[in-house]
């Protein structure tokens, strides 16, 4: 099966031996993204909030180097610090993704690369 790396300026580069994302047919496997601002490449401010939007925009700017947008998007993994911050980044969360939303799971995890409070990973297909 031909695998073609996914890549763009238009997000944070990977910082270890991953890619940004996997091209494997129709289906695009696209790394987590954490709350990195790609022109600086240093976590945003402002809270969980502002951390799962930079996240969401990550993605959306990998799925767009393809022609694709979250509509695309199947799956989705999300990894918070504090579950009790499961709220906060619902209400960011559902203004990224719509109806029909994708199949996704949510869970806490011990800690983030660079001290993030999200990091969000997607499924999508062409």
């Amino acid at each position: 099966m031909k695998k073609d790396v996914i890549s763009t300026n238009a997000a944070p580069a990977a910082v270890g031996p991953y890619s940004q994302g996997i091209r494997a047919g129709e289906l695009l496997f696209l790394s987590g993204q954490v709350p990195l601002d790609p022109a600086t490449g240093k976590l945003v401010d402002g809270g969980v909030e502002a951390q799962t939007e930079q996240s969401c925009r990550n993605l959306k700017a990998v799925l767009a180097s393809q022609g694709l947008d979250l509509a695309n998007v199947v799956k989705t993994t999300v990894f918070i610090a504090h579950m009790s911050d499961f709220p906060k980044v619902n209400e960011v969360y559902k203004r990224f993704f719509t109806y029909p939303c994708p199949a996704r799971s949510c869970v806490e995890v011990g800690a983030l690369p660079l001290g993030a409070l999200v990091e969000i990973e997607a499924i999508a297909v062409a």
